[in-house]
């Protein structure tokens, strides 16, 4: 079979844009600063780009690092690469040296993207790096000669590069946050992405028509997933470098965004820029995810934002990443929940045996469908933990109610057991976040001679707002049992996160354990 043929028949990320180009050629695809780049222009830059990279040797299969901020060559990186049939390894900005040389090495990267300013870090990597055979750099002095990016982009050839890839090849190996150790690469095929813009947009009710602000990081499953739905549609992506609440905010207003992504953090900064409502009037659709919403930062954002549709996303890398939605009519009433299953996700609660537990016990969400993961990159191990007679086993305490609707409990590795009850931060962080004086808040265990370990809150007032840690532990005990209250508490500036806007708990326990010692 020819191969233009054979890609039309492909649930593949490269056609994605080809066939927007060939359709919808003058149409904006991307918008970055005052750069402007149609459906054709990018497609060109893309073939471009994949071509040269071919010169360089890489083919279908390879693995191509990439270090970027939210960016038009971030884009072109992934249609590039998904065009050749080789492989994305997203890198996370925020990493230090050794977490970038691990992931660059254990993917067994052979080129590395990065964007100049972390030129120093990268030079003091390269030897843990041996496998990198190319390095090329993004921006630097604003000259286009010195740009190694550029130049490689003009060298390349503007026609499809026609690889004959096929909808189950691996396109990204996207690494987890490393919460809880070192981070593994989820392998995810062409056909995972894809068919996760499918359940998407017809669940949440995306337009052609639609104006994306991508804020999160591209490096993070749900900003490229979204992004890739703008695609998939016909639809504009708006890039935003770095979250900045005021200018995020000027953009959308400049920009006309109806849709947006952001993590609940961001949320709450948004909503303390001036004339938000009346700056985002044509916003139409609010997502969230990545982390729990509280309910009342919900009502917030409602409030502000009145007539806009607000999803809550729930789900992880590993699926693509959406698993269930939580849709606008159900937002307040059923608002404690992450919603139900999108189309051609299956779903199940179940206990430690695997067997499924009663309407509203709590058990450990599985899954399976298309999104679902090929494997985890040479860690056989961790896929078989993973995946179980065909089920993703997630790692998230969940119950289900009788209308199908999922509440997210907490994560297994974060339940604490005190005095033998069991004790999910979650649902202790969700009572603190209902207080007028704070604006953000996470709960860990930490260890009690009488009860095992005790509940410890790391709160961060709202600005000028006067708290003691009394009235933290008064407020949780009036609403909730005896043993759920916080026994000590902590006041910080910031939680520290990672990209994806999860808190870490690891940190916030050796915060702890340090001021013990």
């Amino acid at each position: 079979m020819e191969v233009r043929s054979f890609l039309s028949r492909q649930l593949v990320i490269g056609e994605m844009l080809a066939r927007q180009a060939r359709k919808n050629h003058n149409k904006t695809a991307l918008v970055e600063g005052e750069r402007r780049f149609s459906y054709g222009e990018l497609n060109e830059r893309v073939n471009r780009l994949a071509n040269a990279l071919a010169d360089l040797g890489v083919g279908r299969g390879d693995k191509v690092a990439m270090m970027l901020f939210n960016c038009t060559q971030m884009v072109e990186g992934y249609f590039a690469l998904a065009k050749l049939g080789a492989v994305a390894v997203p890198v996370n900005f925020r990493f230090v040296g050794r977490e970038v040389a691990y992931v660059v090495d254990h993917s067994e990267s052979k080129v590395f993207i990065y964007d100049h300013v972390f030129q120093e870090m990268v030079n003091g990597v390269r030897e843990e790096i041996p496998g990198v055979q190319h390095f090329i750099a993004v921006g630097g002095d604003g000259d286009e000669r010195h740009n190694e990016y550029e130049k490689l982009v003009a060298s390349g050839n503007e026609g499809e590069p026609m690889v004959p890839v096929d909808d189950d090849d691996p396109a990204y190996i996207m690494y987890t946050s490393g919460t809880t150790g070192r981070p593994k690469g989820a392998v995810l095929t062409h056909k995972n992405k894809f068919m996760n813009c499918v359940n998407c947009i017809i669940e949440i009710g995306l337009h052609a028509d639609d104006v994306y602000l991508c804020v999160p990081p591209l490096f993070h499953t749900a900003a490229l997933a979204v992004m890739l739905m703008m695609v998939f549609l016909g639809g504009t992506t708006v890039l935003v470098r770095q979250f900045e609440p005021a200018a995020v905010v000027e953009t959308a207003a400049r920009e006309k965004v109806t849709l947006t992504f952001l993590v609940p953090a961001m949320w709450n900064a948004l909503l303390l820029v001036p004339g938000l409502g009346e700056k985002m009037k044509t916003l139409r659709k609010a997502i969230t995810g990545a982390a729990i919403m509280p309910v009342s930062l919900k009502e917030a954002v409602l409030k502000a934002l009145p007539g806009v549709g607000l999803l809550d996303a729930f789900g992880q890398t590993e699926m693509s990443p959406v698993t269930t939605l939580l849709k606008p009519e159900d937002t307040l009433r059923k608002g404690a929940s992450v919603g139900r299953p999108v189309v051609n996700v299956e779903v199940r609660v179940v206990d430690d045996a695997g067997c499924d537990v009663p309407v509203g016990e709590v058990g450990e969400i599985v899954y399976r469908g298309p999104t679902m993961l090929k494997e985890y990159y040479r860690d056989p191990q961790a896929t078989a933990a993973a995946i179980k007679d065909s089920w993703f086993h997630s790692g998230d305490l969940v119950r289900m109610d009788d209308e199908g609707f999922v509440y997210v409990v907490d994560r297994k590795k974060d339940m604490l057991i005190s005095g033998g009850e069991n004790v999910y931060p979650a649902e202790v962080e969700e009572v603190l976040y209902r207080h007028e004086k704070v604006l953000e808040a996470a709960v860990i265990g930490v260890p009690d001679e009488r009860w095992g370990e005790r509940v410890h809150a790391v709160v961060v007032p709202k600005p000028g707002a006067a708290l003691t840690a009394q009235e933290i532990i008064d407020w949780c005990a009036s609403h909730l049992a005896g043993y759920k209250k916080p026994r000590s508490v902590e006041f910080v500036e910031a939680l520290p996160r990672n990209a994806s806007g999860k808190v870490l708990k690891n940190t916030l326990r050796e915060w702890y354990r340090k001021q013990q010692q």
